[in-house]
């Protein structure tokens, strides 16, 4: 065993009596928290009513929820069905047990935002703007959760800041993995320091800081996720084309998709609706 090592944690769930406290979703439930404090202050500091984040995060958590869970299943399917399968149907429905795609809980969370906009009468794209940073450190801080589950690791390696993987979860016996949770936790943080950045000097408006963090975010995930492996239960269920998994090519079209939204928004006039002071 190398020298130097990133242990894992050797339990992810405790119990208080009957009651099983997962540290997975601690770390979502600290993300979520985190994000909607930072996304309230900068909305305030922009001039927005109080209260107003809180509101819209309601319906956005939910569909979140929902549609990660939706993108995780649909590209991990031969985990719940198919010859494949190491556990059964209904156990796509167990949420707590890990399993959310970024990629089905941005679109589908976007729409409860864009619900609670229309009926609260917001323009969306300040909104947008306003919460980017705060996604952003909030999946850094979620990450943590793929840590005490011992999942979504990289190849082997030999770095000194390899991970420690056990057997039951698809590691060898000393063999260090690429801790491709924590590479994507330190991308994210320094994203949303640089989001906040961006939105004092630059001041992009109208959904333009929301589509830097999209561009920002899928390059720095297709790197990560050309280093992971996934084994699950031992069995490599990851979805490939063209010898790229999918995710990779959700991050090249999402990656496009920003470029070309912040180049046709260029040189439009600036929403009035908002100060641009966060």
């Amino acid at each position: 065993m190398p020298l130097a090592s990133i242990p894992s944690p050797s339990q992810g769930v405790w119990h208080l009596g009957f009651v099983p406290i997962r540290a997975y979703a601690l770390c979502f439930i600290v993300a979520i928290g985190f994000g909607i404090w930072l996304s309230e202050r900068r909305w305030r500091a922009r001039g927005g009513e109080r209260g107003t984040i809180g509101d819209i995060a309601m319906p956005a958590v939910i569909f979140g929820l929902v549609g990660g869970r939706l993108y995780h299943v649909l590209v991990d399917w031969q985990t719940y069905f198919g010859p494949r399968a190491i556990k059964e149907p209904y156990q796509a429905l167990f949420v707590w047990e890990g399993g959310l795609g970024i990629w089905g809980a941005v679109a589908l969370g976007g729409v409860g935002v864009w619900l609670a906009c229309r009926r609260r009468g917001l323009p969306l794209g300040p909104v947008a703007d306003t919460i980017a940073p705060g996604i952003a450190f909030g999946q850094a801080i979620a990450r943590w959760g793929n840590w005490f589950n011992q999942e979504l690791y990289g190849s082997p390696t030999t770095l000194p800041w390899g991970l420690e993987i056990d057997q039951a979860h698809g590691g060898l016996p000393g063999t260090l993995y690429h801790p491709t949770f924590l590479y994507e936790s330190l991308w994210d943080v320094a994203l949303g320091f640089a989001l906040i950045l961006a939105g004092r000097r630059l001041r992009p408006d109208r959904g333009r800081l929301f589509a830097l963090y999209v561009a920002g975010y899928t390059a720095g995930r297709f790197w990560i996720e050309g280093l992971r492996i996934d084994p699950v239960g031992g069995v490599d269920h990851a979805v490939t084309l063209l010898g790229l998994r999918i995710n990779q090519w959700t991050s090249i079209m999402l990656f496009a998709g920003a470029l070309i939204f912040l180049w046709a928004t260029r040189r439009k006039e600036h929403e009035p609706a908002l100060e641009h002071s966060a």
